[in-house]
């Protein structure tokens, strides 16, 4: 099928992130919000975000205006009526997924494609939440949505080929490179990422090597561009945590259980960048 309007549910970090990269490769989008508010909070990130790339160089005012005359907000499932294929980017619950889900079984047309953001949860159990779960799958971009080239396809038990291919041509058509996965917990990239960051909080956890030098040994001696704790606060540590703790009950590694640091830095509110503080203080 030929796909040419997009719906995106969630216009916030991730969501807004998806609607500026698909509104660049040309496709009419429909991205929904809950209230006005963050509505409008997500769509002046959007063309923030599009007016430094235009600084930078990176993209033509044109381009932008064209971009953003593409983008339509709203605050109603049911405008999602003539969308080819709809992206779900809201919060990791599974419960509000499903809700989502089954109201635009309700609202969109049969051949619609139904695709989940999600980078964690079973998606076999959203796809069962919908009338269509050969048309169901992952597509998993990654943060910041408009930088980050990767995006992991994701077939659930019951996705079809053709919808599969589908989703593989859309996801080149953005300029994008995907890899395909199955519907195992974390997929590709965080089944191997996150048991690597949760082992970086235990050695520091454990006294074995200060913040500074975990990060530098991990640029300098691995080849890595960002240190493993660094990148713990880049994702925000109440994520990993939430990553973690999906991982740890599908799999039943002890290994994978997040350190109590981890537990307690979350409780406290340090989340890494996005708070302010986590490992590293951004407040200076």
């Amino acid at each position: 099928m030929e796909i040419k309007t997009v719906g995106i549910v969630g216009c916030g970090q991730m969501g807004g992130g998806i609607v500026e990269v698909v509104a660049k490769a040309g496709y009419q989008v429909i991205t929904r919000e809950i209230n006005q508010e963050l509505l409008d909070k997500g769509l002046e990130h959007v063309r923030k975000s599009m007016d430094r790339a235009v600084r930078r160089g990176k993209l033509s005012e044109g381009d932008r205006d064209a971009a953003l005359g593409r983008i339509h907000g709203t605050l109603d499932l049911a405008d999602f009526k003539n969308a080819d294929i709809v992206i779900e980017a809201i919060i990791e619950r599974m419960d509000l997924k499903k809700s989502v889900f089954g109201e635009l079984s309700r609202v969109c047309p049969p051949e619609t494609i139904f695709a989940s953001n999600t980078s964690s949860l079973n998606l076999a159990e959203i796809a069962a939440s919908t009338d269509r779960p050969n048309q169901f799958l992952g597509i998993h971009f990654f943060n910041p949505a408009p930088v980050m080239p990767l995006v992991e396809i994701v077939r659930a038990l019951a996705t079809s080929d053709e919808t599969l291919e589908t989703a593989q041509a859309f996801v080149n058509s953005l300029g994008k490179s995907p890899i395909l996965a199955k519907d195992a917990p974390g997929f590709v990239v965080n089944r191997l990422l996150i048991p690597y960051l949760v082992d970086a909080i235990r050695v520091y956890e454990q006294g074995l090597a200060s913040r500074d030098d975990i990060d530098k040994g991990m640029k300098l001696g691995a080849g890595h561009p960002m240190g493993p704790l660094e990148l713990c606060d880049y994702v925000g540590l109440d994520t990993m945590l939430y990553v973690a703790d999906v991982l740890h009950d599908e799999l039943g590694d002890p290994w994978l259980a997040a350190p109590p640091l981890l537990r307690r830095m979350v409780a406290g509110g340090y989340l890494g960048r996005k708070s302010g503080k986590g490992f590293y203080d951004y407040n200076r």
